[in-house]
């Protein structure tokens, strides 16, 4: 399918990110009077610096014409005062000297003494205000702590601060103590979160299902949603490990060959797949799996065991297959044991039953399930002892902060007891043993509007996109070592092969080599890429990078100091599309994370992530927008729920049934599910029709449904000049998709190079990559606005280097420290709110990782309005040097579009942006989809 033969549709569904506190909660934490007595300290200090501007030459002149010593001494020291800006030691003397002055000097220097007397008045009134500012805020933010979204998404991010806030709301200490004030910054950096970002955690941040509707009124969310906790699927896995560690428990399982097997000459040829557990400590962690390609002579025992499984249907139990050993061996059962376990630690053999299906929507059930299918008493037992932990799990949505706190604990207890039980030594659980999505209604948006704002522009940029995309080098190094392997139109029909040896030949030393290489050139523009097997779309990619940083650096050096916008221009666009067209049309579906500033003049639509494939707006959250008959309802109006009326019945169906039509001619989307890197984050509802098998991984997909490994071939389109993947069975070509929400890099080798087929992409426009900054003011640096038509790709942004930013002195009070950030602020043109993002540096001058209040590297509100939350900012900059960003935050909180009863909320709108053929979109659905789906 070529790029001219292609049309573009905006998704009918998209998914609402909305923040779970209105914006207008926590502007009761800004302090209006200390910002007006900061305002008219400001003021008098311009006119004062402006006074004392225009005293400086009458006065230099007059200590030159001064020859009498007394007099010049005295005549010195006003002038030192009035340059230094200091409150003169004796007024009667400079009013004695402006009288013998005269004229308009002495005026004005008796107005600059007034002035500076003024200042001091104005000084002095600084720390009562402050004061009793802070106190309020304080006050109002042990209020806020009470807010139920906050507390009960508290309970799972962070238990420790959740199990101290109770005592810190009822410390009615004015100054909080140094453990204290630890306390206060997380509190307001969770509070903040839940107000004004977007990030879906618990219930900090809801989602909701959205369709674009013609004449759709305002998003108007309600005040009632709904909670879907799961447990965490680590839980699980740890649970299976203990039941196959078991000799006894182990005799129950069902036993199958390591999928995607073959017979290779002599030799069995299989994946060895093994899984490294993550981090229980760790707030969030999965197990990683690793993939390789291994061998075991064919001969004796087990060319025999080959042949028991292939005239099998039903797998046999691990006891079975003992006995089978010993049986056929003549061997004592003791050694025929340890043959099954040897081709069990080999990863031969693979117990089965008990894996976490990516598509279940109730893991826990799911594995009860099949611990009752073993028909033993100990599966039994186990099964219900999880039924306790079952309705727990149940009940959580609709508990309140203390009723889940109190949850998670005798959940904690259960699951060890179980552990017990199964004869852990040492149990161990992850610490996080929920995560919880919540659901607001249905909401609907104006189709013709976000079409015209967001979705058009969106469409255009989709030519210059590849040059941004972190993967696509990777997807060209494919390409081309299957070119220098088997030809142009060329066909490898061993794929297990083709990855093993791309991976051993080139791919690893590939990683290793561009992750040490510098990004940049001497001149600070894009390195190229490395192009070992000399590929022109490589050079292609170079040359549209380097064609975008010229132009914009062009874009720069014209740009006015002053101007708070710079605009990407069509010519722009179009030129970095010409040089970036070698790399041929593909099929390129995108979906975009955006916000809109909701302007009566100019609205515009900021841009936060793009990312390539299908339905990623939606998979993590189908569990959400599928119906669940069987969860419970709070009765609170206000509380998070079990359930909701307006689930869709079968939404994972429809959402599977649209993106069926989205098929390119001749091709088969097919997920590849990286079972075994087992996390909450992979689990979703069943979206395409098939599912590739990956060696190693067991599959619940109707039999017709999965594509095994060795039924996929890979063949060099020389007409579309396209890597492609086909099915043998199936005659049509397999597009794999990737639907989990794990990064490709920590997904297995063979998933992993299953994606280098595919869509799957991660753009983010850089647009200043590149581009040389600008000269420092004080140690500052700033970028304008940047936008394309109506879309913002990059926020205002003011960096500051170590020693820059204002912080307070040890000596320096609380009024003192708020006035130094108001005159940076305004110094500097940063407006009333911003995001901060810290950068520690690291022992070697380089910049570390970001932070923010709460921990982590994500960008941190910060109101200049509020002297607690300029507290918090300092606190976070104690850590050491550091480098600072200052984004301005867009929307700003008059231009929210969403509401709720309780005011307006931050939101972010997931949407997806398609192409298909042109002969099956008619004029009317150039640029949208027009039927529901």
């Amino acid at each position: 399918m070529t790029a001219e033969r292609t049309a573009w549709l905006l998704h009918r569904r998209f998914v609402l990110r909305v923040a779970g506190l209105p914006v207008e909660t926590v502007a009761g934490l800004r302090d209006p009077l200390a910002r007006a007595w900061a305002g008219r300290v400001l003021d008098a200090e311009e006119r004062l610096a402006a006074l004392a501007a225009e005293l400086d030459e009458p006065l230099t002149a007059l200590v030159t014409k001064t020859d009498d010593p007394g007099p010049r001494r005295a005549v010195l020291a006003v002038r030192r005062e009035v340059f230094n800006g200091r409150l003169p030691r004796d007024p009667a003397a400079v009013r004695e000297l402006a009288a013998a002055i005269g004229g308009g000097t002495g005026e004005r220097l008796v107005g600059w003494m007034e002035a500076r007397q003024q200042l001091a008045g104005l000084l002095a009134d600084g720390g009562p205000v402050l004061a009793e500012g802070l106190a309020r805020a304080r006050g109002r933010l042990r209020t806020l702590a009470g807010e139920d979204r906050l507390r009960r998404g508290l309970v799972l991010a962070s238990p420790t601060l959740d199990s101290q806030l109770d005592a810190f709301v009822a410390d009615p200490s004015p100054v909080p103590d140094k453990r204290a004030r630890k306390k206060e910054r997380s509190l307001l950096a969770y509070l903040y979160r839940t107000a004004c970002k977007t990030s879906p955690f618990s219930t900090f941040t809801g989602v909701a299902e959205g369709h674009f509707q013609r004449d759709a009124p305002d998003t108007v969310i309600g005040r009632e949603w709904t909670g879907h906790p799961r447990l965490n699927v680590v839980v699980l896995s740890r649970l299976a490990e203990l039941i196959a560690a078991d000799p006894g428990r182990r005799a129950d399982l069902p036993v199958a060959l390591s999928a995607g097997w073959e017979l290779d000459d002599d030799r069995v040829r299989y994946v060895r797949r093994s899984v490294t557990a993550g981090d229980d400590s760790a707030a969030v962690s999965f197990d990683a799996a690793h993939d390789r390609l291994f061998f075991l002579r064919r001969r004796g025992v087990l060319e025999r065991l080959l042949g028991l499984f292939g005239e099998r249907s039903v797998p046999p139990r691990y006891a079975e297959l003992e006995a089978w050993l010993a049986a056929e061996t003549g061997a004592p059962p003791e050694e025929a044991a340890r043959y099954a376990a040897t081709l069990l630690d080999l990863g031969m053999l693979q117990t089965a039953g008990l894996e976490t299906d990516v598509h279940a929507r109730d893991p826990l059930r799911s594995f009860q399930t099949a611990l009752r299918a073993l028909s033993r008493g100990w599966a039994d037992e186990t099964a219900t002892s999880l039924d306790a932990v079952a309705a727990r799990v149940r009940r959580y949505a609709a508990a309140d902060a203390a009723g889940r706190r109190a949850l998670l604990g005798e959940l904690r207890r259960e699951l060890i007891t179980v552990q017990d039980a199964l004869g852990a030594e040492q149990p161990s659980l992850p610490r996080t043993l929920l995560y919880e999505d919540v659901s607001e209604r249905p909401v609907t948006a104006d189709l013709d509007r976000w079409t015209e704002l967001a979705a058009a522009p969106l469409h255009a940029l989709t030519g210059i996109l590849p040059a941004f995309d972190v993967a696509l080098p990777q997807r060209l190094t494919l390409k081309g070592f299957f070119l220098a392997r088997y030809g142009r139109g060329g066909r490898c029909d061993d794929l297990l092969r083709l990855v093993h040896d791309f991976h051993e030949d080139i791919f690893t030393q590939y990683l290793q080599f561009t992750a040490l290489k510098s990004p940049w050139a001497p001149d600070g523009s894009p390195a190229p890429e490395e192009n070992w097997l000399g590929m022109p779309e490589v050079t292609a990619l170079d040359r549209g990078r380097a064609e975008f940083t010229r132009r914009m650096r062009e874009l720069w050096r014209t740009h006015p100091d002053a101007a708070a916008e710079l605009r990407i221009d069509e010519a722009t666009v179009d030129a970095v599309r010409a040089e970036l067209a070698p790399l041929g049309g593909t099929f390129a579906p995108h979906s975009h994370f955006v916000q809109l500033a909701d302007r009566e003049r100019d609205p515009l639509v900021v841009l936060n992530n793009s990312y390539g494939g299908l339905c990623f707006p939606f998979t993590r959250f189908t569990h959400c927008f599928d119906a669940d008959t069987g969860a419970e309802t709070g009765a609170d109006a206000e509380a998070v729920t079990g359930t909701f009326a307006g689930a869709s019945e079968d939404f994972s169906g429809q959402l599977r049934a649209t993106v069926r039509g989205w098929q390119p001619p001749g091709s088969v989307f097919a997920e590849v599910t990286a079972g075994s890197a087992t996390t909450n984050l992979n689990l979703h509802g069943r979206l395409t029709d098939y599912e590739i098998v990956c060696p190693g991984e067991s599959s619940t997909a109707p039999p017709d449904a999965r594509i095994d490994l060795d039924d996929l071939y890979a063949e060099h389109d020389e007409t579309g000049d396209r890597l492609v993947l086909r099915s043998r069975r199936l005659g049509r070509e397999v597009v794999p998709l990737y639907l989990g929400y794990l990064v490709p890099m920590v997904l297995p080798e063979v998933p992993r190079t299953l994606l280098l087929f595919s869509p799957t992409s991660r753009a983010r426009p850089d647009v200043w990559r590149g581009v040389p900054e600008g000269p420092a003011t004080e140690g500052i640096t700033t970028r304008p606005r940047v936008r394309y038509r109506g879309l913002v790709l990059h926020r205002r942004r003011w960096t500051a280097r170590p020693g820059a930013l204002p912080v307070r002195g040890p000596a320096a009070d609380d009024a003192a420290g708020y006035l130094g950030w108001q005159r940076w602020r305004r110094r500097h043109g940063l407006p009333d709110r911003v995001f901060a993002t810290v950068r520690p540096l690291a022992p070697d001058g380089g910049e570390g990782p970001g932070a923010v209040f709460g921990g982590g590297a994500k960008p941190q509100y910060v109101d200049f309005d509020s002297p607690l939350s300029l507290l918090a900012l300092e606190g976070l900059l104690a850590g050491g040097p550091a480098v600072t960003d200052f984004e301005e935050m867009l929307p700003e909180p008059d231009e929210l579009h969403v509401s709720s009863p309780r005011g307006r909320h931050v939101a972010e709108l997931a949407v997806e942006i398609v192409p298909r053929p042109a002969a099956a979109a008619g004029p009317e659905q150039q640029g949208r989809q027009d039927t529901r789906g």
